[in-house]
């Protein structure tokens, strides 16, 4: 088990105890101090559904009341929700926009491409794994203008031959596993972590035609690349900013980049850039051999214990609270009051890289977590976005 930070934020404790098999998620409000009649009562419960519990939080806090704990699932012997409607809490304030510097952009676009050559491609999975995934490293040498780009940008890959119309296939946009140095440290590779794309149409799979093109390609072959493209998965520039990272499958590319400018000691003498802020990574996986880049995570953590958290969801192989597949949603209700603490901190980012899938229980959870401080995360939210420390990008 891997210990929290040593200076971690004090929340509240959000509970993840089991909930039912309702179609909606249940949620039971323990309250302290609400009005009853003429008396205030040491403590109540309140079960409501996930698409009331905000506006229950509101109608509690506006009635006296403390919220202790926001637990999932419906408790025996909970009152309903009350019933009236106060108005919203305020949110808390996030700090400025943080100043990045000059980020290039569309350096090469698709009717004037740049003609990049492999230089590796191998396998990231183990024996035992699902699927195909690969890492594969580009030669930029030689461009005029130099192709270079930041860590969490992405480039596009025009794949060789025509489509059925006859037509040239169209660029796809991955994003970059390496830093702005490459993983040589010459400053003129790039690398990208692609999965073979399949899916079953007309009892027949079909391969993705650029992942497959990735996949396969040899090294000394040459590759039409564009962009680089991207500003909304920036790291930011401060060295005591915090950085919480949401990643499933491919999505690990980006955070790999952040973590590698963090902690590889050739990284931090390049870039005089010094990290001291806190890193948590959560990574989602249906199996242990498919955990991408995990030695290096896991040395990262070993070197770095003051600074880096490394937690897994492996779906295929640990159980939720409820007895059902570990998702990566799973964990980060199980850490909810800890991410939430570290989120009030204006210098924390949190970025989500991976599965359209995974957003829809995250925002749960974090729905949780701010309701157990009497905040409203669908206004909070937005606000975060706003001050550029919310990054997201799914597909």
């Amino acid at each position: 088990m891997i210990a929290p930070f040593p200076e971690k934020a004090k929340s509240m404790r959000v509970s993840t105890a089991g909930s039912g098999d309702s179609q909606e998620r249940m949620f039971t409000v323990v309250v302290l101090g609400l009005q009853s009649g003429r008396q205030r009562r040491a403590e109540r419960r309140f079960t409501v559904g996930f698409s009331q519990l905000q506006a229950t939080v509101r109608r509690i806090t506006a009635s006296g009341g403390t919220i202790q704990a926001v637990i999932p699932g419906a408790a025996d012997g909970a009152s309903p929700a009350p019933s009236s409607t106060p108005p919203a809490t305020p949110v808390t304030s996030s700090a400025p926009k943080p100043a990045h510097k000059a980020v290039p952009v569309n350096l090469y676009k698709p009717k004037s491409p740049f003609i990049g050559t492999v230089t590796e491609n191998y396998s990231l999975l183990s024996e035992g794994a699902i699927g195909r995934v690969q890492h594969i490293t580009f030669d930029l040498s030689g461009g005029d203008p130099q192709l270079h780009y930041v860590e969490g940008q992405s480039i596009g890959i025009i794949p060789d031959g025509e489509d059925a119309n006859g037509k040239p296939h169209k660029l796809r946009l991955y994003s970059i596993a390496s830093t702005r140095h490459g993983d040589n440290y010459a400053d003129h590779t790039v690398s990208l972590c692609v999965r073979q794309l399949q899916y079953e149409k007309d009892g027949e799979t079909v391969n993705g035609v650029c992942s497959t093109y990735l996949c396969d390609i040899e090294p000394g072959s040459t590759v039409k690349i564009t962009g680089p493209v991207g500003k909304e998965m920036l790291l930011p520039d401060d060295e005591d900013a915090n950085v919480i990272m949401l990643a499933t499958g491919t999505g690990i590319a980006p955070m790999r980049t952040y973590l590698r400018r963090m902690f590889e000691p050739k990284e931090r003498e390049l870039n005089n850039w010094h990290f001291r802020g806190k890193a948590w990574l959560f990574m989602g996986a249906p199996k242990t051999p498919n955990l991408l880049y995990d030695a290096d995570f896991e040395h990262y953590q070993e070197q770095f214990p003051d600074n880096f958290r490394y937690t897994k969801a492996i779906s295929r192989e640990q159980q939720n609270s409820k007895g059902g597949r570990m998702y990566i949603q799973d964990r980060v209700l199980e850490h909810a009051d800890e991410i939430f603490a570290m989120i009030e901190d204006p210098k924390t980012h949190v970025y989500m890289c991976g599965l359209r899938g995974m957003e829809p229980g995250i925002d749960e959870a974090m729905t949780a977590a701010a309701a157990a401080k009497g905040l409203d995360w669908s206004e909070l939210r937005p606000q975060l976005k706003k001050a550029e420390r919310w990054h997201v990008e799914t597909y």
